[in-house]
């Protein structure tokens, strides 16, 4: 009965864990886009994905663009992790309400994943035709590394600044939480 508990518990709590959104982070500039520019912009991005509510965060900032932006998505899904380039994945021309024509910036919107208006009709064409395959693959993507985002502007038409999108790293008192819980767990068994 206590193994029968404890492993409830585990798999309860390892759900729980892979049920989490997943957190993603950039920081953009000129010398990580393809070709590099020497753009004096800056910018960093935070891409919060959750494949069981279907949505996709984006909070960005950026500034000093040397001209005013045209564009700003994501693109997926390079063929080599951290480099080159890949189509546009997520709405085009722009995120949706985004501050279009500035030099810097802010932005904050959570996109519903099984929206069409989501995607780039290209992007869902080319995984799967359907939302859920274009989202899986996304997701898939980003987790590979091979997913960037990017801010295009009047004098980088193909891309002012940009950053591949890596994992956050959790925050020490989540491992510490997580690791004592196991502990627990692990010294609950024994006794």
């Amino acid at each position: 009965m206590r193994l029968a508990l404890s492993f409830g518990i585990v798999l309860l709590l390892s759900s729980a864990v892979f049920a989490t959104p997943i957190v993603y982070v950039t920081t953009l500039d000129g010398l990580s886009e393809f070709p590099t520019n020497a753009s004096p912009g800056t910018g960093s991005a935070t891409v919060i994905i959750d494949t069981t509510t279907h949505t996709l965060s984006i909070d960005v900032v950026f500034a000093d663009l040397l001209a005013p932006n045209t564009a700003a998505h994501i693109h997926c899904c390079t063929a080599v992790p951290g480099t080159g380039t890949a189509a546009v994945a997520t709405t085009t021309p722009t995120f949706t309400g985004f501050p279009t024509g500035t030099t810097s910036g802010s932005y904050f919107n959570v996109f519903d994943l099984t929206q069409l208006s989501s995607w780039n009709p290209t992007f869902i064409t080319n995984h799967g035709g359907t939302p859920a395959s274009a989202e899986a693959d996304f997701a898939a993507g980003l987790a590979a590394g091979e997913a960037y985002f990017n801010i295009h502007s009047q004098v980088f038409p193909g891309g002012e600044i940009r950053g591949f999108l890596t994992p956050a790293v959790p925050e020490p008192a989540t491992i510490l939480l997580l690791g004592s819980a196991l502990a627990g767990l692990a010294a609950r068994r024994r006794s």
